[in-house]
């Protein structure tokens, strides 16, 4: 009797356990419904995109990975809500993660594929070609990747080819304000060396005119120094002057004397005849 119920009490436990497990899954499986239902809900409002509800979608299905966090199919559809919601580079870290882990050449493709549109609209283009081409190698016949592989190389040659040409331009804008520069300074030159030569001319025109100012001046010391000189006369000259002219006018009254007496004695012989 002891034995049949210890019996009965271990497929009772095994019964519950299973239950439990079930109940469990369920729960993991409702999360992941109403993330699935909230994502088709998300979709189908083509007027806006409605980050809310995908917001809500991916709120479930991490629900639903706390209960199973290493299931990769419900990581690629928390992957698709972080996309959604423009949450570029948290989905690109989970599609590479799920890429990793991955043993499925199809499944490894479809996450290398969704890597590569997160790390495109990052504008990385480098990483996306490599994540395309990776798809590839794992689905060679995946038209999706091939179109978007494509697409990225010739955003990125048109980057490049941009990018070159506004280096050209601003290379070309340089050597424009260098020579514009360089005549700048050519121009500048010439004004001093111009006012150089004016400074020049009027120090040259000043130095003339108080050259020809000393010289004046000089002529002027010259006269004034020769007037002075040519009207001083020494006192023996003057006295020797005044005593000739003192004995020149005693010769001439000596000579006039002697010709009225002369002429006296003349008029009485003519009396006395």
């Amino acid at each position: 009797m002891r034995k049949i119920l210890m019996k009965y009490y271990s497929i009772l436990i095994i019964l519950l356990t299973v239950f439990t497990l079930n109940s469990q899954a369920q729960n993991e499986r409702k999360f992941v419904r109403e993330g699935n239902s909230l994502f088709e809900q998300a979709l189908s409002d083509t007027t806006k995109l409605d980050t809310t509800t995908f917001s809500l979608s991916e709120t479930a299905y991490r629900k639903a990975l706390d209960k199973r966090p290493d299931d990769l199919k419900w990581k690629f559809n928390l992957g698709d809500a972080m996309y959604k919601q423009m949450k570029f580079e948290e989905a690109a870290a989970g599609f590479g993660e799920i890429a990793d882990k991955s043993s499925d050449k199809i499944e490894k493709a479809r996450s290398y594929h969704n890597m590569g549109n997160s790390l495109l609209m990052q504008n990385k283009l480098d990483e996306s070609i490599e994540a395309y081409k990776d798809a590839l190698r794992n689905n060679p016949n995946d038209l999706d990747s091939k179109y978007n592989l494509v697409y990225a190389m010739n955003l990125k040659k048109k980057q490049e080819q941009q990018q070159k040409q506004n280096k050209d331009q601003n290379k070309d804008q340089d050597k424009d304000n260098k020579d514009q520069n360089k005549d700048q300074n050519k121009d500048q030159q010439q004004n001093q060396d111009q006012n150089k030569d004016q400074n020049k001319d009027q120090q040259d025109q000043q130095q003339k005119q108080d050259q020809n100012k000393q010289n004046q001046d000089q002529d002027q010391n010259k006269q004034q120094q020769q007037q002075p000189q040519q009207q001083k006369i020494s006192k023996e000259n003057a006295e020797r002057l005044l005593q000739a002219l003192q004995n020149d006018e005693e010769k001439i009254q000596e000579k006039v004397k002697k010709a009225k007496a002369a002429k006296a004695k003349q008029r009485q012989t003519d009396k006395d005849w």
